[in-house]
């Protein structure tokens, strides 16, 4: 798989390329999954400050001014992170971006101290499930409402 030559940076999540990323994301929801809206989390995210640092990040990956995908991480209490809302952009995928993001945003749990990592996903989105799997991601136990997600996964840093 050919390595992505994006650009991968930290940006404040209410900034206009992380809320652009978060419409996108929300458009592929609801485009996969029935029952969802591309309003399903207002605009601005109200989570928005628990992915700032220093207790986490949301990360965008750009190529030039073009956005190409995103993901994010919050502190959900000491040494336990959540991963949400990664995100590639349609023309991206398959390059190995997704991939990158996630590499990413783990290096930056460890370096907060975190050591262990969460997420939850919807059976609908299977290049997400793929990615987990080959990336070492462990089914676990739900820890939130079930709808939309229908897959949880936990890894060890």
């Amino acid at each position: 798989m050919p390595q992505s030559p994006a650009r991968l940076t930290s940006d404040d999540p209410d900034s206009p390329d992380a809320r652009a990323c978060l419409r996108a994301y929300f458009a592929l929801l609801a485009d996969r999954i029935p029952g969802i809206d591309p309003t399903h989390v207002p605009d601005p995210d109200p989570e928005a400050a628990s992915f700032r640092a220093p207790h986490g990040t949301f990360l965008v990956a750009r190529a030039g001014a073009t956005i190409l995908g995103c993901v994010s991480l919050k502190t959900v209490e000491p040494g336990l992170g959540e991963v949400k809302r990664l995100w590639v952009a349609p023309e991206s995928r398959g390059q190995g971006l997704g991939r990158r993001l996630m590499i990413e945003v783990e290096d930056f749990a460890r370096s907060i101290g975190l050591t262990q990592l969460r997420l939850d996903t919807n059976s609908a989105l299977t290049e997400a499930l793929a990615l987990y799997a080959k990336t070492g991601w462990e089914p676990t136990a739900p820890f939130t409402r079930a709808f939309p997600a229908t897959d949880w996964f936990a890894k060890r840093l």
